[in-house]
């Protein structure tokens, strides 16, 4: 009797421990292959293209980072892709640890790094622009490709076809110096405020011309996508935008196509304003997930940068302008942080 009771208390410790030590508390187990199981893993976009659009874009980056993920280690269940409402929102979602992975602006990165860790750097390739004179945009255009990657890119300040918009050009390509009057006297659609490309840089921008910011002007609009601010130039709702440059690559066909610019893209824009350098984007994680920990930020790194190299994954990422990955350095965004300190001292 007594060897009876000893076998079956052994043996209901054995399932105990079984059942306790197959799954954690953020859903991942260890299965018998000895890879680490996550039930679902998050990636939150930010709006930089209209949300559709992204969300069609990268479904097949599901199947990408699953393959590669399981070469790291891990059999991932379910990848569920969001895109913010704004870039605050995936920010929001990476400090509360309801979105694992964020593809963000180095701006919104700095804004929320108590909570989100920039694993990555996304690199691009170059413009065959590179110039501060906003003229050398207007006298070169159309803005092409160049044959080097680059980590970091401008933020352009654009005039549109309207009456305005066309008088500020003027002045730009006689080599005329814009005053604070001319461009205040101008409407403007701008990003959300960690926006580093749609609203920092440029508000920098005017604080260095003119000792004023954003804030400052008269008439500003906020476009949830640097679509839409596309659409408000072509119609003459607006007489000036900022955008990444150069955005209007991006926004090409959709111009005439569905913005209803009556010629193209380059014959009626010129670029009024440039902006210093701005360090690319930043694949970060959660700091708050319950997933995550230093292995699995290591996985998922290493599989970024497998995604990057192959050409499948080249035209998932190509939604963001990203062409690859290179581990990311946070003393590389300190020029946000003091660009951000900066706007927030601003407003």
């Amino acid at each position: 009797m007594k060897k009876f009771l000893y076998l079956f208390m052994v043996s209901a410790i054995i399932v105990v421990l079984a059942a306790c030590g197959g799954k954690d508390e953020g859903g991942s187990s260890s299965g018998e292959d000895g890879k680490t199981s996550i039930d679902k893993l998050s990636i939150g976009f930010v709006p930089s293209r209209e949300p559709e659009e992204i969300i069609t874009a990268t479904e097949p980056l599901k199947d990408l980072l699953k393959e590669e993920m399981s070469a790291q280690g891990y059999e991932i269940g379910e990848i569920d892709i969001t895109v913010g409402t704004n870039y605050e929102a995936v920010g929001e979602a990476l400090s509360a640890g309801t979105t694992d992975i964020g593809l963000i602006p180095g701006g919104t990165y700095v804004l929320y790094d108590d909570g989100a860790e920039a694993v990555l750097t996304a690199t691009r390739a170059g413009l065959s622009i590179e110039s501060d004179d906003a003229k050398e945009w207007n006298d070169n255009k159309p803005t092409e490709d160049s044959d080097e990657q680059t980590t970091s890119y401008r933020a352009l300040i654009i005039a549109g076809p309207s009456a305005k918009g066309q008088e500020l050009s003027e002045k730009v390509n006689n080599g005329e110096e814009l005053t604070w009057d001319d461009v205040n006297s101008a409407s403007w659609a701008v990003m959300s405020s960690s926006s580093p490309a749609g609203y920092i840089y440029p508000a920098l921008w005017l604080d260095e011309n003119y000792g004023n910011t954003i804030t400052d002007l008269d008439n500003v609009v906020k476009s949830d996508s640097y679509g839409s601010s596309f659409a408000r130039l072509a119609a003459g709702q607006i007489d000036v935008m900022v955008a990444y440059a150069d955005a209007r690559r991006d926004n090409e066909d959709q111009w005439q196509d569905e913005f209803g610019g009556e010629g193209t893209i380059w014959d009626e824009t010129n670029v009024i304003g440039v902006t210093p350098a701005i360090y690319n984007d930043t694949v970060s994680v959660s700091k708050n997930s319950e997933i995550m920990d230093d292995d699995l930020k290591a996985a998922i790194q290493q599989a970024f940068i497998n995604i990057g190299e192959s050409e499948e994954g080249q035209e998932v990422i190509s939604i963001y302008n990203h062409e690859g990955y290179q581990e990311a350095d946070p003393a590389d965004y300190d020029n946000e942080r003091d660009a951000q300190e900066m706007v927030q001292s601003l407003n």
